[in-house]
C-alpha cells in the first residue's frame, strides 16, 4: 500500500485530544479516511488495521485533489470485484478474530452493530441475519476499520469526538433495493436523535452514506459546533464528486482542550431507589453501567419508609447515553422507576504518563488547572500488579509511583500541595 507523509500526532498512548468533525457537506467512509490522513494520521496506521481484518487484499492510496477551490485529501480504496454479501455475523467473526488493537476492534464492532440494527429495522429482520450488500463489501469494511484506527490514533487516551449537524442531501438514489429516497432509510434510522439537514442550498443526491452515518453517530461523544480547543491539525477529506454548489469535503479539526479550568458540559444523572435487590448483584450492575459508557456509577445507603434499608443507584452519563443506560438499570435491577436530571460538570484537562517502579511500568493519570498539574493518581490495577510482581506492599509501590510522576511532571515536586 502506498503511504502518505504524515505529521507527528499523538497516538493511542497520548493524552486525550478534542476532535471535531465538520459533516455539513455530508460524510462517507472514504471522505473520513481522507480527512484523518490530511490531519496527520499516517496511512500505515490505517492500512495495518485494514490488512488485519479483510480476507482479501485491499489497496489504499492517497491523492491530493481540489474540491470547489479547496485543497483536500482523497483516499482511494482499491479492491477486486466481488459479489460476496456478508452478514453482520460474518463481519463480527472477522473483527473478533483479527489482530487489532482492542480500542479499534471495540469501535469497529460498535459501528457495524449500529449498521446492522438500522438495516434490520428497515427490512423487518434480525440484526444477525442482515445481508449488508454494499456495506458488507470489502471497501466498506476497510472504510469502517480504517476510520476507527485513524480516530483512535488521533484522539489518544480519553479523547472526545464531537460531530457537527450532518447534511444528508435530497432527491432519490439508486441502491441494491432500487430507487430510494434521500436520506436512504438506513441513514434516516441511524440519524434518529442526531442533528441533520438536507445540506447546502442547491445540493442534490446522497450526501451521507450509511457507512458515514454509522461512523459519525456511533463514535461521536457529542453533536454540535466546534468545542473550545487549541487547534493543531486540520484535515479535509474529499468525496468523488466536485459540485459547483459547495466543497464536497469532510473536515477534521484536532487539538488540545482549551487550557484553563477545564471543560464544562451538561450531563445527566440517573437515579433509582432499590430496597429488594441481593447486595451481591450490585458489583456486576455497576460494572455493566461503566462498560456501557457511564462516566461514573455509585451506590448510596439510604433508609426508606418503615425503616427498610436500601440503596440509591446513581449514574452520571452523557445525555445521549441515558436511554441505553436507563434500559440497563431496568434489566439488571429490580427497580420500576428511574429519575433523571441535568447536571453541569466541570472537568479538568487530563493526561496519562508512564513511570517506572522497580523496572515495572505504571500508568499515572494527571489533571491540570490553568496549565499546572494539581493532582496525580497512579492506576490502582497497575500498582497492585507491580506490587505482586516485586513482592512489595501496595502502599509502598503507590507512594513510589506518585513520587516518580511528580518528579516527571512538576518543576518543583512539592509544589503540588500548594495547588490543592
Amino acid at each position: 500500500m502506498s503511504a502518505a507523509p504524515g505529521r507527528d500526532v499523538p497516538g493511542r498512548d497520548a493524552p486525550g485530544r478534542d476532535v471535531w468533525v465538520d459533516a455539513t457537506a455530508g460524510a462517507s467512509g472514504d471522505m473520513l479516511l481522507g480527512a484523518l490522513v490530511g490531519a496527520g494520521v499516517p496511512l500505515e496506521v490505517i492500512a495495518e488495521a485494514v490488512d488485519a481484518v479483510t480476507p482479501e487484499p485491499v489497496g489504499l492510496s492517497v491523492q491530493r485533489v481540489v474540491r470547489c477551490g479547496l485543497a483536500a485529501t482523497k483516499v482511494h480504496v482499491d479492491v477486486a470485484d466481488s459479489t460476496h454479501h456478508r452478514t453482520w455475523r460474518d463481519i463480527r467473526t472477522l473483527l473478533t478474530e483479527a489482530d487489532l488493537e482492542e480500542p479499534v476492534r471495540r469501535r469497529a464492532v460498535a459501528v457495524f452493530h449500529g449498521l446492522a440494527v438500522a438495516e434490520a429495522s428497515v427490512h423487518g429482520t434480525e440484526p444477525d441475519d442482515v445481508h449488508f450488500h454494499e456495506v458488507g463489501a470489502l471497501d466498506s469494511i476497510a472504510d469502517v476499520v480504517g476510520a476507527c484506527a485513524g480516530l483512535v490514533h488521533l484522539l489518544g487516551d480519553d479523547g472526545r469526538l464531537t460531530v457537527s449537524p450532518v447534511s444528508v442531501g435530497s432527491g432519490r438514489v439508486r441502491a441494491a433495493h432500487g430507487s430510494l429516497p434521500v436520506p436512504v432509510p438506513a441513514v434516516a434510522a441511524l440519524l434518529r436523535g442526531v442533528p441533520s439537514s438536507a445540506g447546502p442550498k442547491g445540493s442534490e443526491g446522497e450526501l451521507c452514506t450509511p457507512t458515514g452515518a454509522a461512523l459519525l453517530t456511533v463514535l461521536a461523544d457529542a453533536h454540535g459546533p466546534q468545542p473550545a480547543m487549541v487547534v493543531a491539525e486540520i484535515g479535509l477529506g474529499a468525496g468523488d464528486r466536485d459540485p459547483s454548489t459547495h466543497p464536497n469535503v469532510v473536515r477534521v479539526l484536532a487539538g488540545e482542550p482549551k487550557v484553563g479550568d477545564g471543560s464544562s458540559s451538561t450531563d445527566v444523572v440517573l437515579e433509582a431507589n432499590v430496597d429488594d435487590l441481593d447486595p451481591r448483584v450490585w458489583p456486576s450492575v455497576l460494572a455493566a453501567l461503566l462498560e456501557e459508557g457511564a462516566s461514573d456509577a455509585w451506590l448510596t445507603p439510604i433508609l426508606m419508609k418503615k425503616g427498610r434499608p436500601a440503596h440509591t443507584l446513581s449514574v452520571l452519563c452523557r445525555a445521549e447515553l441515558a436511554p441505553e443506560l436507563r434500559r440497563t438499570i431496568f434489566v439488571q435491577t429490580s427497580t420500576i422507576g428511574v429519575r433523571q436530571h441535568d447536571v453541569l460538570k466541570h472537568a479538568l484537562p487530563r493526561e496519562v504518563v508512564t513511570v517506572s517502579v522497580g523496572g515495572e511500568e505504571i500508568s499515572v493519570k494527571a489533571a491540570r488547572l490553568d496549565g499546572r498539574v494539581v493532582t496525580v493518581q497512579p492506576e490502582h490495577d497497575d500498582v497492585a500488579g507491580v506490587a505482586e510482581t516485586l513482592g512489595r506492599p501496595v502502599l509502598d509501590v503507590l507512594a513510589d509511583a506518585t513520587a516518580a510522576a511528580r518528579r516527571l511532571l512538576l518543576p518543583d515536586p512539592d509544589a503540588v500541595h500548594t495547588y490543592r
